[in-house]
């Protein structure tokens, strides 16, 4: 795969990779909570042969930079915005994995036109409440006592019990990629997901094609939470995954990458 691009964001340097362009068909991945666009590199090697592929650092990720002491999910969606016109990708199918479904879902607020379909792993359009947001400013105080801890312990309850022993080597490859996230990066990224809005009503307004992905032991995220956003989605596609929690793109990626590649060719019938 060739190397990262880079473009200037409100006087920052935002990653991104861009590969396959010769397709007609976009797909933009964007990667959840401390990791990076690296997470999806089994699914670019395996689309770039049919589709055009844009994978982002989002903001205080990876090499992306730090861009202010809170990421709103409105500012990592303008980000992403900004890599997409530098691309010259005028429509995609956006997938995001939990942090960035949240912005998947503020890109589609908006800049619903530049849509051809929404998928959300692992993710959903409902605010923080209350406890959730006292939760997160406590994770800023733990993460600025001792940055490393935090992310070591925070990364395997992601993955199903059954799966840990199995899964060790990935497990810890994705401990190490998230361990270059910033201090200032993690605290920001905290902050602006306990501002975020509802995005119900975006959801239920869009007129493209949504791809809802759950594990049905995912810790972080209840199944009947999960389902409970689908309910009025005008054209919503649902799979609940069995031995998965919150990571199906690793803990089941021989049956996600298929799924995938087929919402995508949905969405451009």
């Amino acid at each position: 795969m060739e190397q990262h691009k880079t473009i200037k964001f409100e006087g920052h340097t935002i990653h991104y990779r861009d590969e396959g362009r010769e397709h007609e068909q976009t797909l933009v991945l964007l990667h959840g909570y401390l990791q990076n666009l690296d997470v999806w590199s089994a699914y670019v090697l395996t689309f770039m042969r049919s589709m055009h592929v844009v994978t982002i650092d989002l903001p205080g990720h990876g090499y992306s930079e730090c861009l202010a002491e809170v990421h709103t999910m409105d500012l990592m969606a303008r980000a992403v915005k900004a890599v997409l016109d530098d691309a010259r990708v005028e429509q995609c199918v956006m997938v995001g994995h939990s942090m960035g479904g949240y912005v998947a879902l503020a890109f589609a607020d908006l800049f619903p036109h530049r849509l051809r379909g929404l998928g959300l792993l692992h993710s959903h359009a409902f605010p923080d409440d209350e406890v959730t947001v006292e939760r997160r400013m406590l994770t800023c105080e733990e993460v600025t006592k001792n940055r490393a801890r935090y992310i070591v312990g925070f990364i395997p309850p992601l993955f199903d019990d059954s799966k840990r022993v199995s899964l060790a080597q990935e497990i810890k490859d994705l401990q190490d990629q998230c361990l270059e996230t910033r201090e200032e990066s993690v605290v920001a990224a905290q902050r602006g997901m306990a501002q975020r809005p509802s995005r119900i009503k975006v959801l239920n307004e869009l007129e493209v094609p949504v791809l809802f992905i759950f594990g049905r032991n995912d810790k972080r995220i209840p199944i009947e939470k999960a389902v409970a956003q689908t309910l009025d989605v005008r054209h919503a596609e649902i799979l609940i995954l069995d031995g998965v929690a919150h990571m199906s793109h690793i803990e089941d990626r021989d049956y996600v990458r298929p799924r995938l590649q087929n919402f995508v060719n949905t969405c451009y019938l």
